[in-house]
């Protein structure tokens, strides 16, 4: 019950069509019971009797009912398919808005083509049975109602044997509902599996070229698919051993004409139009009986599939706005302060009381080893994810005091896995506004010297992407990535790694860039290269959870790590060590 006011809440704005399509339902399933009636007629009173002058004008009469019973089922269904499809629109913005507004963590337990199956292939058994099944429903259940009623008005005996095959096809229906919806769930969660297998193969086709893994993800693909071919087929084995039932249990209306009717008919219980009308009538038993079936395949297709997106269409994020959130109407400026900072992820600790202050305006450099939390810093500064314990402050403001919406605009990230999107050099730089001038995208093009690899590109800046940035090198991809952080104008300017791909020449002109910066903000460099972070006003090194702050003079000398890496990397000019071995 709980499915159907889901789906009656996202009618919401074409209801009236949904129930005008309902009403045109009724009225087309009584339409449809006036010929069989009026052959009664036809048969005892203009047949038997030889009326002539009558039989054209019912026949006539007889073709324009079927004529109107179309008309009306034409517009029954243009009602119900335009209440379907803006119901499929409710539900696919509410659930894309969703998606939008959930935290990191969430894409970490759900899978793009999971979340795909549901957008799609269960949105349209959703459709399907409002669109369709639903009006099925009521028109079975009037004809049958309707013609029941004609039946028992005209002839209780003959009606009672008509009725006495229904026990049995109500049994069968039962059973069948109960044995084929285990089926169905199987044949959803296998196509969501394939529906995955598919989408990471073609996200990641470089990687597997690189590896010449064609063959093994073939294989893997054909598992899936196989899976799911498996699932399509038991699910239809299981409605085709119910069916031959069904069409037989159904199909004992025939012979119970003949036979029951004959005998009431021989006996004078029965005229021979009232035998027409019951012989025409039989449809309103037999077709819902041989609909039932399908019906019912129907309703549990869409009851596996309304359980996955209302589970999706109702799920919060835990990262959201506070009731007492702050709105910052102008940006940040950039003060940065951690205290104390805990966090924690699947039962491991990765950073334990983690201090530090970063003036506005200044750049500070965070190294440490691979896993050690330096991309944690600033998804925990961007509120991606929430701390265990302590504080971060912003502009002296506790993070959880301020509006999302702020802090992800003030906040921007370029990272070393870059993301473009299937569009325009411009629009890809442009991404924080739409109405950005193509004059400020070309600017942040050349502080992130990209803007002369895109003037050698086909278009220049019209120059069609693909995802991930397909047709661009590595260093490329970086340069765009960066172009779009610095186009923003952010308080906070975080750069994760995003040299890591250029050459020294470019990465040394990235680094004299984000001194001449039009705007005034603060920067955060994550990096392993000591050139990148050398001239910062201070770094933080994170090991074991644990931050070390200095600059670059102070760690090579205090920094065990540190060191290390600056004499690895043949850092010249270094001052002599007095720290300890750890």
């Amino acid at each position: 019950m709980f499915n159907l006011k889901f789906i009656w809440a996202k009618l919401k704005g074409k209801r009236n069509l949904f129930i005008i399509g309902l009403i045109l339902t009724v009225v087309t399933s009584f339409i449809g019971l006036v010929n069989p009636t009026l052959s009664k007629y036809l048969v005892d009173d203009i047949i038997k009797k030889q009326n002539h002058s009558l039989l054209i004008p019912m026949v006539l009469l007889m073709l324009g009912v079927a004529v109107f019973k179309n008309l009306l089922h034409l517009s029954k269904v243009y009602f119900m398919e335009k209440a379907s499809q803006h119901m499929l629109y409710n539900i696919r913005m509410t659930i894309f808005t969703n998606i939008q507004y959930q935290e990191m963590d969430y894409f970490n337990h759900i899978t793009t083509g999971d979340i795909i199956t549901r957008l799609n292939g269960d949105l349209e058994f959703i459709r399907h049975f409002v669109a369709y099944t639903s009006y099925s429903y009521v028109e079975m259940l009037f004809v049958f109602c309707g013609g029941l009623s004609i039946m028992f008005t005209t002839n209780v005996k003959m009606t009672l044997a008509f009725l006495s095959v229904m026990p049995f096809l109500v049994l069968v229906s039962y059973f069948y509902s109960k044995y084929i919806r285990p089926f169905f769930k199987k044949n959803r969660e296998n196509l969501a599996q394939l529906n995955t297998c598919a989408q990471e193969n073609i996200e990641g086709n470089r990687v597997v070229k690189a590896f010449s893994r064609e063959q093994y993800e073939t294989e893997k693909f054909s598992k899936y698919s196989k899976e799911y071919m498996d699932s399509q087929l038991k699910a239809a084995y299981a409605f085709q051993k119910v069916l031959p039932l069904i069409s037989l249990i159904a199909n004992l209306l025939t012979p119970i004409t003949i036979f029951v009717g004959g005998y009431f008919v021989i006996k004078g219980e029965l005229s021979l139009g009232e035998l027409t009308m019951f012989s025409s009538l039989s449809w309103t038993l037999t077709v819902p009986m041989q609909n039932a079936s399908n019906l019912l395949n129907d309703y549990q297709r869409f009851a596996a599939s309304v359980e996955k997106v209302i589970e999706i269409n109702y799920d919060q994020p835990m990262i959201k706005d506070r009731d007492d959130s702050i709105k910052v109407n102008d940006n940040l400026k950039g003060k940065i302060e951690f205290k104390d900072v805990c966090y924690s992820a699947e039962n491991k600790q990765i950073l334990s009381n983690v201090s530090f202050i970063v003036e506005p305006g200044t750049t500070i450099g965070i190294m440490g080893p691979t896993g050690s939390g330096k991309t944690t810093i600033a998804n925990l500064l961007s509120r991606f994810y929430d701390i265990d314990s302590g504080h971060i402050l912003i502009d002296g403001i506790d993070i959880n005091k301020l509006k999302l919406e702020d802090i992800h605009r003030s906040i921007i990230t370029a990272t070393q896995d870059v993301f473009l999107f299937s569009d325009t050099i411009e629009n890809n730089i442009a991404f924080s506004d739409s109405n950005m001038s193509r004059k400020s995208v070309i600017h942040a093009a050349r502080l992130a010297a990209a803007d002369q690899f895109i003037k050698d590109t086909p278009d220049g800046y019209d120059t069609i992407i693909g995802e991930r940035g397909v047709g661009l090198s590595g260093g490329q991809r970086q340069r765009l990535a960066f172009a779009r952080a610095i186009a923003a104008h952010p308080a906070v300017l975080i750069l994760d790694d995003t040299t890591s791909a250029v050459d020294a020449e470019t990465e040394a002109y990235i680094r004299n860039s984000l001194k001449k910066l039009p705007f005034s903000c603060t920067k955060i460099i994550i990096a392993q290269r000591i050139s990148s972070v050398i001239d910062a006003d201070q770094i933080v090194v994170i090991e074991d959870g644990k931050a070390t702050v200095g600059n670059h003079s102070s760690l090579a000398k205090t920094n065990r790590f540190y060191r290390d890496v600056c004499e690895l990397q043949d850092i010249e000019n270094l001052p002599e060590f007095v720290g300890g071995e750890q």
